[in-house]
């Protein structure tokens, strides 16, 4: 039986009779099943492992059967959720491996390294896989950013992401950014990596073959990070300050070394299996790998890496200490592996065993310190299923009619404000920072719909993006979901990319409220109903719970990461417009809908009524019209139609293309409900004048609705509502509103 270590730690009979276990976030009923799992009270160490093991963050405890839902297989997907990443096959023997994960929690108590390390643990989920990282994006979340602790959470974090990344050589080539007060003291950092690989690399965390060593590999392990899944999976606190142990220090240069060790080792062919001590450090490695395999692991503590005196096993089972992998391999490769990361400077140290009793043994200074069934700690969490219950705000919201809004009369200057409005200006504060040039392989810089990335050897490339409109979301939960998908795939279309799969950032509030289990319940529908119709697999993602703040939950926020692949480098496409005289197209039909829209945030001061509607039969099409032309050489430039609707779009395009633009709208609505609803499923397209006719006809035969609305300029924006004035501006004048808007606000 499992030994207690230290008089320090509270005994097993303390543990249950002082209901210690509650500090851990383990309840009575989960205490009593581990109770009967281990036939005893466990000990210090084991109720810290499972607490961590069945916390929501590594167990999924609250959302596992909801996951459920999603369609995970296509005839491309070669590995799908369950493994570090995802894996997509673009032919010719090469896979794209891709996957988001948040750092909510640690980027609110220190937010430079919270980021720092949720993009180096991103990295490590990679290129644990055998893939080679090629490229890194984000999806971030803040409250309003004239608040000066916003400002200071929004400042580390870009400078926590582009440390790390700049630092590693991996460019960081596109994600976004939006501000709510929703946001406010829970920030959202979701963080993506996309790597490369040929098939025959693929990796799998599997620790197979009883008697084979087990090695520890990276730096010592320290105190930092302890408890962090447990961190993650409790709502944030005024106590939450005092947790910054449970948030990890990051060393981008150790991790380079580690990453090209890593994959020259799993080059050399000799790896039976490898995962990333990410969540759970040493714990969720070792129980998962030994899991997955059907068998159990023996780990000898005093073997570890220790860079602080007196650790207890607790301690290094629980720390989070970053750039560390564990790995597999037979005996009679060990002197091999450890050649490579010897020469690479990186400690590699035997550490374990598999074993074929199916239990997780740990050791320490002669006694068998904690005796755990791998089964138990994996896969024998209860899941739960709670209590659903449509929040009032939502029927409150279907009163609401957004039509009754004042109209608004002065148009130039409501450009002015949306374009000015942080959600939508410019992000180059945040992008100039990044080093998303590094490697050479950019082909579409940040700022345009979708981030493109060539294959070398080869005239594919790959388009990606992050998307997700929270207060969309907020307002109707499963159309929110599906416009998230939907809006993606649009952005790799307008890419010249074939939409290929989605990774998921699940981040919403306290799953036991039954108002925020219903927001997950529907948003999680909505996204399934649309990787159907668009035929985009959920191939992996995270689930972030429990993100609150002192007014209640953010608004619920599926962030959806999405790869598509770029047949043939002809085929890039951006947003600017590319020479005056071409004709500007708008494909799809504009609707009244300027619920949760950002004219609606800007004038009214808040997101009400219902968000726009979404067909996505419609989508599809739109979608397949818009990829096709751009593959018959009929686009000159695609921009997705999002927030700000239609008068953003063509400034945005005037904008990129420094050149200017004269539209008229011929419309049956309200002039600010033309320029400024956000109707999905639209489009904006810019041709060369003898194409413009091929084109209108090529996407009305696809069944896309289309209208030419206008002509590339050399200069200025005219904007006119069935012949009448409706937005007049030079476009250096609206540009200097859309550049300034956040570097200003920074420094005041």
């Amino acid at each position: 039986m499992a030994q207690q270590l230290t008089a320090k730690e509270p005994t097993a009979e303390q543990i249950a009779d002082q209901r210690i276990y509650t500090q851990f976030g383990v309840t009575d009923y989960e205490y009593e099943l581990i109770c009967g799992f281990l036939g005893r009270k466990p000990n210090y160490t084991e109720i810290g492992v499972f607490s961590v093991m069945w916390s929501e963050h590594c167990s999924y405890k609250n959302s596992k059967k909801i996951l459920k839902k999603f369609p995970i297989d296509g005839p491309k997907v070669l590995m799908g959720p369950g493994e570090g990443a995802g894996i997509v096959d673009i032919g010719d023997n090469q896979a794209v491996v891709f996957k988001i994960e948040s750092h909510n929690h640690p980027s609110a108590v220190e937010p430079y390294q919270g980021a720092a390390t949720g993009v180096g643990g991103i990295i490590r989920d990679i290129f644990s896989m055998g893939a080679r990282p090629v490229a890194l994006l984000n999806s971030l979340r803040f409250g309003n950013l004239e608040n000066a602790r916003v400002k200071y959470l929004f400042e580390h974090v870009v400078g926590g992401i582009a440390g790390y990344g700049n630092c590693i050589g991996i460019p960081t080539v596109a994600g976004e950014v939006m501000f709510d007060e929703s946001y406010e003291g829970n920030p959202l950092v979701n963080a993506m990596c996309v790597g490369l690989i040929d098939h025959d690399k693929i990796q799998r965390g599997v620790a197979k073959g009883v008697g084979n060593p087990v090695f520890y590999v990276g730096p010592a392990t320290g105190r930092d990070g302890i408890h962090g899944a447990t961190f993650a999976s409790v709502e944030l606190s005024e106590e939450s300050e005092e947790k910054r142990t449970a948030v990890q220090v990051g060393d981008p240069f150790m991790e380079k070394l580690v990453m090209e060790a890593t994959l020259e080792l799993i080059d050399s062919g000799i790896v039976v299996g490898i995962q990333d001590m990410g969540a759970a450090g040493l714990t969720c490695s070792s129980a998962e790998m030994a899991s997955k395999a059907g068998n159990g692991l023996e780990l000898y503590l005093d073997e570890v890496p220790q860079r602080e005196e007196g650790m207890t096993p607790y301690e290094m089972m629980l720390s989070e200490s970053q750039e560390r992998m564990l790995f597999v391999v037979e005996p009679q490769h060990e002197a091999q592996a450890q050649e490579i990361f010897d020469r690479w400077g990186i400690i590699c140290v035997k550490v374990g065993k598999v074993t074929d009793d199916g239990r997780l043994r740990l050791f320490h200074q002669g006694e068998e310190v904690a005796d755990m069934p791998v089964k138990a700690l994996v896969d024998e969490c209860p899941m739960y299923d709670k209590p659903s219950k449509e929040p009032a705000y939502y029927a409150a919201n279907a009163a609401i009619d957004t039509t009754a809004y004042p109209e608004v009369t002065d148009l130039t200057d409501a450009l002015k404000q949306v374009l000015g409005s942080p959600t939508v200006a410019s992000k180059e504060w945040v992008y100039n920072q990044y080093d998303y040039m590094v490697r050479t392989s950019t082909a579409v810089q940040p700022g345009s719909d979708a981030a493109v990335v060539t294959i070398r050897g080869t005239r594919k490339a790959l388009a990606m993006t992050t998307d997700c409109n929270g207060r969309y979301v907020f307002l109707d939960p499963e159309v929110g979901g599906q416009i998230a998908v939907a809006e993606a795939a649009r952005n790799i279309v307008c890419s010249g990319a074939e939409p290929l799969a989605i990774t998921d950032n699940l981040n919403f509030g306290n799953p036991e409220k039954p108002e925020v289990f219903w927001q997950i319940e529907k948003a999680a529908d909505g996204i399934s109903e649309a990787c159907r119709v668009l035929d985009t697999p959920v191939i992996g993602g995270n689930v972030s719970l429990y993100n609150e703040n002192a007014k209640g939950a953010i608004y619920p926020t599926p962030v959806i990461g999405m790869v598509g692949l770029v047949q043939d480098v002809d085929h890039i496409t951006t947003q600017g417009f590319k020479a005056e005289g071409d004709v500007i197209i708008l494909a799809g039909e504009t609707k009244h809908e300027l619920g949760g829209s950002e004219l609606q945030y800007v004038l009214q001061g808040k997101s009400e009524g219902r968000p726009p509607q979404i067909d996505l039969a419609v989508e599809k099409k739109l979608q397949q019209g818009v990829l096709g032309a751009i593959k018959q050489g009929l686009v000159a430039s695609a921009h997705d139609l999002s927030e700000g609707g239609l008068a953003v779009a063509v400034a945005e395009s005037a904008i990129s293309g420094k050149l200017g633009a004269e539209v008229n709208v011929v419309t049956d609505l309200r002039a600010d409900a033309a320029l400024f609803s956000e109707t999905q499923s639209r489009i904006l397209l810019s041709a060369k004048a003898d194409q413009a006719d091929k084109l209108a006809q090529y996407l009305t035969e696809q069944g896309v609705p289309n209208a030419i609305i206008g002509v590339v300029r050399s200069s200025g924006l005219i904007i006119n509502i069935n012949g009448k004035p409706g937005v007049n501006a030079p476009v250096e004048q609206l540009e200097k509103v859309w550049k300034d808007a956040i570097p200003c606000l920074m420094k005041k």
